[in-house]
């Protein structure tokens, strides 16, 4: 039945993203163009340190899949384009192999076929430490990724209806598992307080996980008889919003994952404070249409594309992105007024021509 399950997910997933590409959260995120702030591409980098390891680039695999013959496929396939573009991946979770050892294969070909790439395996709250230390061992892993989907559980006919233990037990994963623990959310966002809380449990990097990407309350609805769950659809907050919610919080890595759709998306996350983006809906669909090849290309075009987006912008790093002028309109600004978060101040934080005067520039004659 889990391996049934996992074949629904990836069968929906992909079909949803077919469905329903279009605008979200992130459209509501614009640069304010200065026309002379660009800076040589020669002169950037995209590396970034997240969970304690040097990334060569802000962007990852996030977990999508494993637990049968079709999954074991694609993460297979997937940990080929990693491996390939040199970018981190996650498992998805790995529920199914806790309750059946016989499908570790569908998880172990991540590292099989990534044996240097920075691997990530993902439980769900409700993991024991046994558990979690198996599933560390079995991928060799870099880190932990607990994903937090209350909503989807109470959306899934056969799923978990009680939580109150998942704080207790992040907490004793974090001070008892050998590697850096992430927290993800599923698509239905991270408020500021529970990142809050996070850090204080001493988790070393929080993933928004908004809402506007892979819909898990759709893809659970989908699956139940009586499709009586739709009212729940559009629960949560919006990527955007999560990060613009946790803006100014130290001492924990932020990472954003949820309706990123291309390198534009990617700079605007960045650039609202996410030290890293996750992609896996639209890999996914790539992966699933075009093939492995496709899915190279389109990760190495989106990495050359966001290189240019940063030289564009006078970024010399991801993290200068956080010091560009950003305008906050729609639904966006709107969730910031209630939350009190001040937007205006964004659309004038870039220092580029004070910094100017003094660069060191070529002039051609």
């Amino acid at each position: 039945m889990i391996a049934d399950r996992k074949d629904d997910h990836v069968r929906h997933a992909v079909q949803h993203r077919r469905d329903h590409v279009g605008s979200n959260d992130f459209d509501a995120v614009g640069f304010v163009h200065h026309a002379l702030a660009g800076i040589d591409a020669a002169d950037v980098s995209l590396a970034v340190d997240m969970a304690g390891k040097r990334w060569a680039t802000p962007l990852y695999v996030n977990a999508m899949t494993g637990g049968s013959v079709n999954t074991g496929e694609i993460n297979r396939q997937l940990a080929v384009a990693a491996r390939e573009t040199g970018i981190p991946i996650a498992s998805g979770s790995m529920s199914a192999y806790f309750r059946d050892p016989a499908v570790a294969g569908t998880y172990r070909v991540l590292r099989q076929e990534n044996p240097d790439g920075f691997v990530m395996a993902n439980v769900n709250a409700n993991a024991t430490l046994d558990q979690a230390l198996r599933g560390i061992e079995l991928l060799e892993a870099d880190a932990l990724q607990i994903h937090l989907n209350t909503v989807q559980e109470v959306v899934m006919p056969e799923g978990d209806r009680a939580f109150s233990a998942w704080p207790r037990q992040i907490e004793h994963l974090v001070a008892h598992v050998p590697v850096p623990v992430i927290v993800k959310e599923v698509g239905f966002g991270l408020s500021r307080q529970t990142v809050t809380w996070l850090r204080e449990a001493g988790v070393a990097v929080a993933d928004v996980g908004g809402r506007g990407g892979t819909n898990f309350a759709r893809i659970e609805n989908d699956r139940r008889a009586a499709a009586d769950f739709a009212f729940i659809e559009h629960w949560g907050q919006s990527t955007p919003g999560c990060l613009l919610d946790c803006a100014g919080l130290t001492g924990i890595g932020i990472a954003a994952s949820g309706g990123i759709r291309s390198p534009l998306d990617i700079a605007r996350a960045l650039a609202l404070g996410a030290n890293a983006t996750g992609v896996a809906g639209v890999f996914l669909n790539t992966l699933v249409s075009n093939g492995t090849e496709a899915l190279i290309e389109t990760i190495t075009t989106w990495l050359e594309q966001l290189r240019n987006i940063l030289t564009v912008l006078g970024a010399r790093t991801p993290a200068d992105l956080a010091g560009t002028d950003l305008l906050i309109t729609g639904e966006v600004a709107t969730f910031c007024a209630l939350r009190g978060i001040d937007v205006a101040s964004l659309a004038h934080r870039s220092s580029w021509w004070r910094e100017s005067n003094f660069r060191e520039g070529v002039i051609h004659e």
